[in-house]
């Protein structure tokens, strides 16, 4: 069998490092790439290097931006009152795509996981603490994915809240638990965002 170019070798390399990317799949992915047009491969390439140079962390939730703050931060008609906290910004799409919110988020960039080495210092629990205090929030909505961690993270962050007097929710089990937030289907988000309880 022949060997690999030294490029196409350097290219399934990189797209073994995708999450969820085998060997086979990255091999079919850079054959792909060779048999399209160059304006096709380039486009990819200059997507990804848009993404990397534009998009950052919001500066208030730390949802993706490409501007300071992201949209959903500036639009004044949203239910300031509200704040739901997430994990990650694909949790915050999910549940902004079943319509049943209309408050604010926070983006936590994780969740906290000692055995993995993630303590409150490598989330943004302090920014959310801060947020919390200095706001006028009447709920926080804990909508961390029901793991261990995630429930773990949840506890965490209620504790810390638990002296502001503001009403501390979590989404109800309409998510089994040990699945993620993300690849939950809109009725089930829906359901356990109508029936969360107190913490």
């Amino acid at each position: 069998m022949s060997e690999l170019t030294a490029s196409v070798a350097q290219l399934i390399e990189c797209l073994t490092r995708l999450p969820g990317i085998g060997r086979k799949s990255a091999e079919r992915i850079a054959y792909h790439l060779l048999r399209v047009s160059k304006e096709e491969a380039f486009a990819l390439a200059d997507a990804i290097r848009a993404v990397k140079e534009n998009v950052h962390h919001c500066k208030i939730c730390f949802n993706l931006s490409e501007q300071e703050t992201c949209h959903i931060c500036r639009d004044a008609t949203r239910d300031q009152t509200l704040l739901c906290v997430v994990e990650q910004p694909q949790d915050l799409m999910a549940i902004e795509q079943t319509g049943a919110y209309h408050g604010l988020y926070h983006v936590l960039l994780g969740r906290l996981a000692p055995l993995d080495g993630v303590g409150p210092e490598q989330l943004t629990i302090r920014e959310l603490v801060e947020r919390v205090r200095n706001g006028t929030f009447r709920e926080v909505i804990m909508a961390t994915n029901p793991t261990v961690e995630g429930d773990g993270t949840a506890l965490f962050i209620s504790n810390q809240l638990a002296d502001t007097g503001v009403k501390l929710t979590r989404l109800a089990r309409g998510i089994t638990p040990g699945s993620v937030i993300q690849f939950a289907n809109k009725e089930i988000l829906t359901d356990a965002l109508t029936g969360r309880q107190v913490l």
